[in-house]
């Protein structure tokens, strides 16, 4: 086969295809319909089975997310934070709530404070073994989902167990959560990360694999200068050589308190392997900070968890922002007040955005067959990108 064709490889929650065209036509794939929410169109540029350019192709989601926020008060402002990023929600309202709270100059409760960090793991926890789970290996390796979507299931309950959501928690108010943890609770948090210990070998097994590792090695390679030109940061950027996680580098919440346990995980090849062994790792690393939290928790005396609003919630004017390291990366909100109980202006900062946009370059030069291992490894929520 000679010479280029355009192919057009429609992704979404139904899957994927690809299909190829004349040097005239384009065809989509993907359903349009509600419930398909969430495609990404691609548009491949191709020659043979080699991709020559890639061009993604977003928008369909129709958010407003930011505009949404600006008609609606600061406490109001937590439901569309929380949405974005449904793998990590609790992440979202939470940068939010911090971004306010500084405005405000509040002083959350220190009990809410371990408490808020202990979530944040857990929820980088689901967020992890949903992409790991997930994970488009592509040989003959037996997929990860079955292992992973077990474990999932019980971080799951956990946070059910916490918040009534499995994945809206809606827990968190400005000035801390809406309510302390449930009796017996952090034992049972306690229990789930030492079954999750036992079992990351079966979660994440498929990256022992040699026939995966021989598949995603060398491929999708982004390397530190790309990441840095794109923006581009979490796994992704770790997984390159870019050594930045804010909860050591810009430490909130009770990371200070945990430097002795925190421990940033990186590579240098930035290719897919890289990729999934970070995300690996870094699953790890969130088991033991979640266990560090709930024994300090144990340790520390009842409290309250939140502070006393007024009725009407009004920031002073001028404008703060504020970020944090979400599971894909690099979450930010720079909120501008003129004293009203509304915002005047809202901006994300999300990091799917910004992975999203290197996909174009990490896959112009590769194969088609290596296609969805490596879109698969570029982790991203659409929800995050089209907000």
């Amino acid at each position: 086969m000679s010479g280029a064709q355009d192919v057009v490889i429609g992704i979404g929650i139904g899957g994927g295809g690809r299909y190829p065209a004349s040097p005239e036509s384009t065809l989509d794939l993907g359903v349009h319909h509600p419930s398909a929410h969430g495609l990404l169109r691609l548009h491949l540029r191709v020659d043979g089975e080699h991709i020559v350019s890639a061009d993604p192709e977003i928008g369909f989601m129709h958010r407003g997310a930011e505009k949404l926020m600006e008609v609606r008060d600061y406490r109001q402002g937590l439901v569309l934070a929380n949405r974005h990023d449904w793998l990590s929600a609790f992440a979202g309202e939470l940068g939010l709530a911090l971004t306010v709270e500084h405005m405000l100059g509040l002083a959350v409760p220190q009990r809410a404070i371990w408490l808020r960090t202990l979530l944040a793991e857990v929820t980088r926890v689901f967020s992890h073994l949903s992409f790991l789970g997930s994970f488009p290996v592509g040989t003959g390796t037996p997929s990860p989902a079955s292992f992973a979507f077990q474990e999932r299931d019980a971080v799951a309950q956990l946070l059910e167990e916490i918040s009534g959501g499995r994945l809206h928690l809606m827990l968190t108010r400005i000035g801390g959560l809406r309510a302390d943890a449930p009796e017996g609770w952090l034992e049972r948090a306690s229990s789930v990360v030492t079954q999750l210990r036992a079992r990351v070998d079966s979660v994440a097994g498929f990256i022992d694999d040699q026939e995966f590792r021989d598949h995603a090695r060398g491929i999708g390679i982004i390397t530190a200068e790309q990441v840095l030109a794109y923006g581009v940061t979490g796994p992704i950027a770790r997984a390159a050589g870019v050594d930045l996680d804010l909860r050591r580098d810009e430490p909130y919440l009770a990371y200070g308190e945990l430097t002795d346990v925190l421990k940033v995980v990186t590579r240098d090849t930035g290719d897919c392997l890289a990729r999934a062994e970070v995300i690996r790792d870094q699953l790890v690393v969130s088991l033991d900070l979640i266990a560090a939290c709930v024994q300090r928790l144990n340790e520390m005396a009842s409290g309250p968890v939140n502070v006393p609003l007024p009725k009407t919630l009004r920031a002073p004017e001028g404008s703060h922002y504020c970020w944090t390291e979400s599971p894909l990366g690099i979450s930010g909100y720079l909120v501008v007040s003129r004293g009203e109980r509304t915002p005047w202006r809202v901006k994300m900062r999300t990091p799917s955005f910004n992975n999203l946009a290197a996909l174009g370059e990490v896959l112009a030069g590769t194969n088609v067959a290596s296609l969805t291992t490596i879109v698969g490894s570029m982790y991203y929520v659409i929800g995050d990108v089209d907000r």
